[in-house]
């Protein structure tokens, strides 16, 4: 598997696809093109679709754009659990982006998500889809059921069949260019998901000439936190939920570490088993599309990525078990993060000995240590125990966190709302001091 996920992740095989993808489109005439899916009960897909006028402003590519259903219940465990959150998260990526989301939206009810698929693929036969999609999408997540429900009747009166029609021809494009989600963009054989990967979307465009504003700011930069002035406050604990085997739980660890590190607040870890190891399945073109994501994420933030050797079965339960006793010794941060690196950049394999009481010593246990961890089932109940807590705090994935007595987060690219709620938590009227 190291030699696969080397080469997948490698960034010459990576040069070579954007370069024969780019060659294609041109033998075939194709000016460079955009591909938009939007998914009309996706709130991404509702941030997504402001930067259309953007992107099609700033950079020499054109956009198509395609209507696409939910993904299918494969790709979306605990789908009801990821549609809450994804309401609550949006609106904050919203404020912090400077995009249009209703603070108080709730989920909105299937027929007015059929009204807005009318609506939509009226306004796509149209050529206005940018013209209507904010308006007619702040209907619905605003409840705003008698404006949608006046736009729908004209539109679906004049052809209640071309949404049906549009949705499912999303749907087979989208498989066949291999993903599964909405509010995805689709550049010469690459995917980005909604705004928060729309930076590594203008830096490929940057690169093939494409950028007007060349050397300007990107629209859509990644959010990092900003490690400023840090309130005086008591500094309060932060939870952390973790998998062995999710590569993202590997891009955040030494970064939450810093970031605990630098607004001294205590770092819970909350290890759980991974998806999989839970009954919740990962199918493999999701798997494709994390890995190639990862890799991307990694070489942003300055991580190594790639050389990766699955931890799934036995190399999580045995890594769960030394982290459960090496957090009692005080050691859990560093055993985490190293055991993580070598799962997913030093390709090292946490099911077989050498591989795991190697990442051990370097954490500082002992043999006998790590031995005694192996011998102990406690862990079991532990896990359990953290799985259950994850999921009463409205999530089911990892990576998770939050500050406690505040709302959970999921994904490597949230920890700028980490950062937000430890000022907040901190805030006090002694004043800040600065984060060196």
């Amino acid at each position: 598997m190291r030699s696969v996920t080397t080469a997948l992740t490698s960034p010459t095989r990576r040069k070579l696809a954007r370069d024969g993808a780019a060659f294609s489109a041109r033998l075939r005439g194709e000016r460079p093109t955009i591909r938009y899916f939007h998914q009309a009960d996706d709130p991404y897909s509702h941030l997504a679709a402001q930067m259309l006028p953007r992107l099609r402003a700033r950079y020499g590519a054109e956009i198509t754009v395609f209507l696409v259903p939910p993904p299918e219940d494969s790709a979306a465990p605990d789908r009801e659990r990821l549609r809450a959150y994804g309401v609550r998260d949006a609106a904050r990526v919203a404020r912090a982006r400077g995009l249009g989301f209703p603070a108080d939206a709730s989920l909105p009810p299937n027929e007015a998500v059929r009204r807005l698929e009318a609506v939509l693929a009226d306004a796509l036969d149209r050529g206005r889809f940018e013209d209507v999609a904010y308006p007619a999408g702040a209907a619905l997540w605003s409840g705003d059921h008698k404006t949608l429900a006046g736009m729908s009747a004209w539109a679906g009166g004049q052809n209640p069949q071309r949404a049906e029609d549009l949705l499912k021809a999303g749907q087979t494009l989208r498989a066949q260019l291999g993903h599964y989600l909405g509010g995805m963009f689709h550049f010469e054989g690459e995917w980005f998901w909604g705004v928060d990967r729309l930076g590594h979307l203008e830096a490929r465009l940057a690169a093939r000439g494409l950028d007007r504003e060349a050397g300007s700011a990107l629209l859509a930069p990644a959010l990092e936190p900003s490690l400023g002035l840090r309130p005086n406050g008591a500094a309060p604990t932060i939870e952390a939920w973790f998998s062995f085997r999710s590569p993202y739980s590997w891009l955040f660890m030494p970064r939450i570490r810093h970031l605990a590190q630098a607004y001294g607040a205590t770092l819970e870890l909350r290890p759980i088993l991974p998806m999989v190891m839970r009954g919740l399945a990962v199918p493999r073109i999701k798997t494709i599309y994390i890995t190639l994501d990862c890799k991307r994420e990694a070489e942003r933030v300055g991580l190594p990525f790639g050389r990766i050797v699955d931890p799934v079965g036995a190399g999580a339960e045995r890594a769960l078990a030394v982290a459960h006793h090496a957090i009692g010794l005080g050691l859990g941060e560093t055993f985490a993060e190293l055991a993580l690196k070598a799962a997913f950049a030093d390709g090292i394999a946490l099911a077989e000995d050498n591989g795991l009481f190697s990442v051990a010593r370097r954490a500082g246990l002992t043999d006998a240590q790590t031995a005694a961890a192996l011998a102990d089932e406690s862990w079991r109940q532990c896990a359990e125990l953290n799985r259950a807590a994850l999921l009463d705090a409205g999530l089911w994935g990892a990576p998770t966190f939050r500050v406690t007595g505040c709302a959970a987060h999921w994904g490597q690219d949230r920890l700028w709302m980490l950062e937000e709620d430890l000022r907040v938590a901190m805030q006090g009227p002694s004043g800040s001091q600065k984060i060196l």
